[in-house]
């Protein structure tokens, strides 16, 4: 396999994926970020927890998610735990957010 057929399957893989995350964001209500994934969830829990020297972490724990992974054979996981000494970043999802703007000359 060629360099070049290696990026057109992987640019081929990723398009798939984002067609996928078109078709479900509309069922979840958050966004997750963390360093190495980006998740779809209706519950998130987020927790700052603290080591006994004192270094701060986070803790968060997701139930029916949908993980942006092109290399995950199944992204609908049931229970994800995320243990991050990184930022993590969660946004709810208004349902405005996910309306197409109107197409020019009116027409929806």
């Amino acid at each position: 396999m060629s360099s070049e057929d290696l990026e057109k399957y992987e640019a081929e893989m990723e398009l798939q994926l984002y067609r996928e995350y078109r078709d479900v964001v509309g069922l979840f209500s958050y966004v997750v970020e963390t360093e190495r994934r980006f998740y779809l969830t209706n519950h998130v829990d987020l927790q700052p927890r603290s080591t006994d020297n004192g270094e701060m972490y986070f803790e968060v724990v997701m139930e029916d998610a949908w993980v942006w992974d092109m290399y995950r054979p199944a992204r609908f996981v049931r229970n994800v735990r995320v243990v991050t000494f990184k930022d993590v970043n969660v946004e709810e999802i208004t349902k405005a957010d996910l309306e197409l703007p109107p197409s020019e000359g009116g027409r929806s």
